[in-house]
């Protein structure tokens, strides 16, 4: 039994850092949800003309693909610096719609 338990936190522990990998280094969640709400929601709320976007739009992966590639207009995040962009792909992976924590972003 107690090999089974030192197994299961091992390939939790690689779960985990398998993930964390992929997300985008030294980005602050906190920091990116408000910053989400603040600069992203008016243009990206339901009914808005860019469509609503949460965290729950995509997976982490295409987060880290959308932010990789910098599919968003340049116009929407004027303002905005590479560590302000960092925090908010941080907050839309860490609560992407197969993260252990999804989230909307009310």
């Amino acid at each position: 039994m107690n090999q089974l338990v030192k197994l299961v936190m091992a390939l939790a522990l690689v779960a985990f850092l398998a993930t964390t990998a992929l997300s985008a280094e030294g980005g602050n969640p906190r920091k990116g949800k408000a910053l989400f709400k603040k600069t992203c929601k008016e243009c990206h709320s339901k009914g808005a003309a860019a469509g609503e976007v949460t965290p729950l739009t995509k997976t982490m992966e295409q987060w880290d693909r959308f932010f990789e590639k910098k599919q968003h207009n340049p116009e929407g995040l004027k303002g905005l610096s590479e560590q302000d962009l960092k925090d908010i792909q941080q907050f839309l992976f860490d609560h992407a719609a197969d993260s252990p924590q999804p989230e909307t972003c009310g």
